[in-house]
């Protein structure tokens, strides 16, 4: 089924943009993450990448054309596809050229000045970010600065919640923040109004009081003062846990800077906004300056200060809470009532014998400066087996199977709001050890919400693993577009008959869940077989 590309809108301000470059051309076999053509926008000159596999069907505009956002870039489909409904339906837009414009009645010169005067001189629109290519809404989880404050260029506005991860809202614009249209906690969709810049004493009530929601600006928003200067930009939030379990915010230089300096965020006092961390205050750090060592009763001291937090309710007596869904949740709903009642779901179980693997790894990690877990013996023998089974490594199209001949292995890895899925790309190719170390640094980062939008896309292939919570068994729902899920559970020592003989062994259960449309039970059953052989035997993972 073929997938209309429009000109997407790629910065606060865009509101056209120019085809600088094809890097592809009609005909062209498209993968997910190839780069379609570079896209100059009123800020810069953007690569623009696929989200979809097919072919290139057809180009709406031409290099060197201008249009308007949401006009018809792209089409991509199966090879062969008729288009031409789509095309018809909805024809690209002809090239912004510099024409005189057309004859303007009174009435509305009367009404582009009482627009133009709704907004005073200096005055900035702040909107909703769309900051990944799935979020739909964003939720403002917290302020750091208050209406009245001085903003100066480079300040956080904001820390701004997607589906994805935790973003910092950076200004590049000088002023005083006169209005507030989310509050923290809230959530609105893209394009909401978020917040107005601009001269202290400036009354905004009525821009505020007549912004639709998801609407278009107030004319004067779309004037070329506004289009001189990016509104704001947003970068991942950099956070640390401290010993009292409270929050530490950097920014990302200070981070950077403190990595290569071995510094320990958690010991350095931030002198930014509501203590956050800058590139000086990492410069000028000293081991004297660190905090001084937390009283031995500090911990029961916290355990009793949450203890406390919670309320009391008595034998007997009705009582509930109420969380409201963050955007995460929301999505994650989503996605799998959508995965579980589209793709018919079975799911096959296997059970394997681990002595060798745990050999091998005690081998394995008595090289120095070496780490391998069993879920990353899991995840290479998963992509070795992958490249021989590769209908396990495919994706459902109501046109067509797609078969993924590179492998991509998805990690789901649980934080606190629920459930992500980083991407190992071309995971095959790795090493055990460079599988670890991936990991280990993906996980990381998806605990404290720093992960890229980037690295959680484009899997063809994904893995949870609940074996380290002491779960021996259970089913995992499809990680669509994937075709398939590993499910792995914990190392169990049990009784086992070896050679007509009773033996203490230790075995895991693995259940591969599987989407009927486009793997058969056989078909399954044999990957798992496969997979299972490479595990009990990792030396041929090596060969």
């Amino acid at each position: 089924m073929a997938t209309i590309i429009n000109m997407p809108r790629l910065s606060d301000t865009m509101t056209e943009g120019t085809v600088a470059a094809w890097l592809k051309k009609v005909g062209d076999k498209i993968n997910e993450g190839d780069i379609l053509a570079e896209i100059e926008t009123d800020k810069a000159t953007m690569e623009f990448e696929a989200f979809d596999e097919g072919t290139l069907l057809y180009i709406g505009i031409q290099a060197g054309e201008t249009a308007p956002i949401d006009s018809l870039l792209a089409i991509i489909g199966n090879e062969g596809e008729d288009i031409s409904a789509l095309i018809a339906a909805k024809p690209a837009a002809a090239p912004v050229k510099e024409e005189a414009p057309a004859p303007i009645s009174e009435n509305q010169k009367s009404e582009i000045v009482n627009q133009k005067s709704e907004i005073p001189s200096g005055v900035i629109i702040v909107t909703m970010p769309r900051l990944s290519d799935t979020m739909t809404e964003g939720t403002v989880a917290t302020w750091l600065k208050k209406v009245g404050d001085k903003i100066v260029e480079g300040d956080i506005l904001a820390e701004i919640e997607t589906d994805k991860a935790t973003m910092e809202f950076e200004s590049f614009n000088e002023g005083t923040l006169l209005y507030i249209g989310i509050e923290a906690g809230q959530s609105a969709p893209i394009d909401s109004l978020l917040a107005i810049i601009g001269p202290v004493g400036t009354d905004v009530s009525e821009i505020a009081k007549n912004y639709k929601t998801g609407g278009a600006a107030p004319a004067a928003v779309a004037t070329e003062e506004a289009k001189s200067a990016p509104v704001a930009q947003a970068v991942p939030v950099v956070q640390e846990a401290a010993a009292d379990g409270q929050r530490v915010l950097a920014s990302p230089l200070a981070k950077k800077i403190a990595g290569e300096k071995g510094i320990q965020l958690t010991q350095v006092k931030g002198s930014g906004e509501n203590g956050r961390i800058t590139k000086s205050d990492v410069e000028n750090f000293t081991p004297q300056a660190a905090a001084t060592p937390v009283a031995a009763n500090a911990a029961p001291a916290k355990a009793e200060t949450v203890a406390a937090a919670k309320p009391y309710v008595p034998a007997g007596q009705v009582a509930t809470e109420e969380i409201k869904n963050s955007q995460m949740r929301k999505i994650i709903a989503k996605r799998l009532a959508e995965s579980l009642f589209t793709a018919p779901h079975y799911n096959l179980v296997i059970e394997v014998t681990m002595d060798e693997a745990m050999k091998s790894r005690t081998i394995i990690n008595s090289v120095p400066d070496t780490k391998v877990s069993f879920n990353d013996m899991v995840i290479k023998a998963s992509a070795l087996a992958l490249k021989k089974h590769p209908k396990i490594n495919s994706q459902w199209t109501a046109e067509s199977i797609i078969i993924n001949y590179h492998v991509n292995i998805g990690v789901a890895v649980a934080v606190e709001d629920g459930l992500v899925v980083p991407v190992l790309p071309f995971t095959d190719g790795m090493s055990l050890s460079q599988i670890g170390t991936s990991v280990r640094d993906l996980a990381g980062r998806a605990k404290n919400k720093k992960l890229l939008p980037t690295e959680m896309e484009g899997s063809t292939f994904t893995i949870s693993n609940l074996g380290m919570f002491g779960i021996t068994e259970f089913n995992s729902i499809i990680n669509q577009p994937n075709s398939a899920i590993l499910s792995v559970g914990a190392i169990v020592e049990k009784p086992v008959v070896k050679n007509g003989q009773i033996v203490v062994g230790n075995t895991m259960m693995l259940s591969l869940a599987c989407d009927h449309r486009t793997i058969d039970g056989a078909t399954g059953a044999q990957f798992l077989q496969t997979l299972k052989q490479y595990i009990e035997n990792p030396v041929t993972m090596l060969a």
